[in-house]
């Protein structure tokens, strides 16, 4: 009861804004709908998500997005990606994967700050945050079967993606919305962001984000005791001697990550590389297993969920819902009358890490939100390189909702046919986001003033 009246009191507030179309309100509606359900409800996130997108699109007219989602190309990633797992982990190579990156931890807290430090350098290596997601999946699954903890399992499954989202910051090619921003400087200004330039000022600011969302996950996830719980079996003897599938597998795995990398060569996406992946482990006579027993590793669930979650995402960007909050919140900023440094900081990146809620895409959010702050800041004399950088770490904040990106998406509910193997939660998610936002700002205002302004990145 109490969860319907807030829900519809919520919808009668979308309802009022002015200046924003119908499908714009309705858009609202649906997101927030779908937010009020995630969180206060029993229901599984898969059927809210197909609830609200029915919500948003049928009295639209638009069936086709409803109905098209199921062929986006992050369905097939996660479908794929599943497949691609579940083949590792049959084979034993995920197995031997795991123990080599975490064969020196002794308890679940150090074996979340050494899963953490492998991953940083993935930003640099993987050029796409849900490939990097996808690679990591499998390597979820087997320390969740290995450790045989459902709370761990929970908690892993928010620290991978999470670091790897934050970790995004460290490099120009971390994300397309780095590119996309610098493009948009450019032509705005003349001015550009090397690759160098950015590593200097993002590498320092990665490390500490990625070191503050460990801390985070593992304080809200596990008690004290939980964290101190030995982790045995992962530093003792390795797996042996190669065996024929195994060998197999990690062929495809390596050829699949060389073109994930060279994408902007070859052209061929990174799901359709991790389908045909997929294809080539189930393949009669030459894969590792059967194509019956590879579908038995996708869950179903994820992706209905996820199909549902991208078109609530789109239906925000297509309406305009998205662009109108961005413009709403600058207008109400009080960005004009700041003059203080500290000041700017705090409102450009509170400005920045909060678009995720209204604009589901890393590089849609980019184009929506740096040419209308490029014209806001020139009156006042600001350099541009500073406020596109720290906008575009901020865009890189998008860890409140599942929706919010597609690296939280491929683990979102993700848990495995054991017990012990669970996924990530929209609940997980909105407790995180509730201290790491706050804390991402913060750290954002500290870096600048004891690294960026003196490395050629003042305001």
């Amino acid at each position: 009861m109490v969860g319907a009246v807030v829900v519809a009191a919520t919808g009668v507030l979308v309802l009022l804004p002015e200046g924003l179309e119908t499908d714009g309100r309705l858009a609202l509606f649906g997101f927030v709908l779908a937010t009020v359900l995630w969180t206060a409800s029993p229901l599984s996130p898969a059927y809210v998500a197909l609830i609200a997108a029915a919500v948003v699109t049928i009295p639209a007219g638009d069936q086709e997005l409803l109905l098209g989602s199921l062929g986006h190309d992050v369905v097939w990633l996660i479908v794929g990606a599943f497949v691609l797992g579940g083949a590792l982990q049959a084979t034993g190579l995920a197995v031997r994967f795991v123990h080599r990156l975490v064969s020196r931890a002794r308890t679940v807290s150090g074996l979340a700050w050494l899963l953490t430090a492998a991953l940083l350098p993935l930003s640099f290596v993987v050029p796409s945050t849900s490939g990097r997601a996808a690679v990591m999946l499998p390597v979820h699954r087997g320390l969740s079967a290995h450790l045989g903890s459902p709370r761990t399992s929970r908690m892993l499954a928010a620290l991978i993606p999470c670091v790897v989202l934050v970790s995004t910051t460290a490099t120009l090619v971390g994300a397309t919305s780095h590119l996309v921003a610098v493009d948009l400087l450019e032509q705005a200004t003349g001015d550009s962001i090397s690759f160098l330039q950015w590593a200097v000022w993002g590498v320092p600011f990665a490390i500490a984000a990625s070191a503050v969302t460990c801390l985070a996950v593992l304080r809200l996830s596990l008690s004290r005791q939980e964290r101190r719980v030995p982790v045995t079996g992962l530093a003792g003897d390795g797996p042996g001697a190669w065996s024929r599938g195994e060998r197999v597998a990690g062929a495809v795995l390596a050829a699949s990550l060389a073109l994930w990398l060279t994408e902007p060569v070859h052209g061929v996406g990174i799901a359709t590389v991790t389908v045909v992946a997929a294809l080539v482990l189930t393949a009669p006579g030459v894969g590792v297993t059967s194509w019956q027993d590879g579908l038995r590793h996708v869950s179903w669930n994820v992706v209905l969920f996820v199909a549902g979650a991208l078109v609530l995402g789109q239906a925000l960007v297509d309406s305009g819902a998205g662009a109108w909050v961005v413009e709403q919140l600058i207008a109400v900023s009080g960005l004009h009358g700041l003059t203080h440094p500290v000041a700017l900081v705090v409102v450009l990146s509170l400005l920045a890490v909060t678009t995720h809620l209204y604009v589901t895409s890393h590089t849609v959010r980019a184009v929506t939100i740096v040419p209308p702050l490029l014209a806001a800041t020139a009156p006042l004399d600001l350099s541009p390189v500073a406020v596109v950088f720290l906008v575009t770490i901020g865009i890189d904040y998008c860890l409140t909702m599942p929706v919010s990106s597609k690296a939280l998406l491929v683990f979102a509910e993700a848990g495995g046919h054991d017990a012990a193997d669970e996924g990530l939660r929209a609940s997980d998610l909105l407790r995180l986001s509730a201290v790491l936002l706050p804390a991402f700002v913060a750290l954002m205002v500290v870096t600048y003033l004891v690294w960026w302004q003196w490395t050629g990145l003042a305001l």
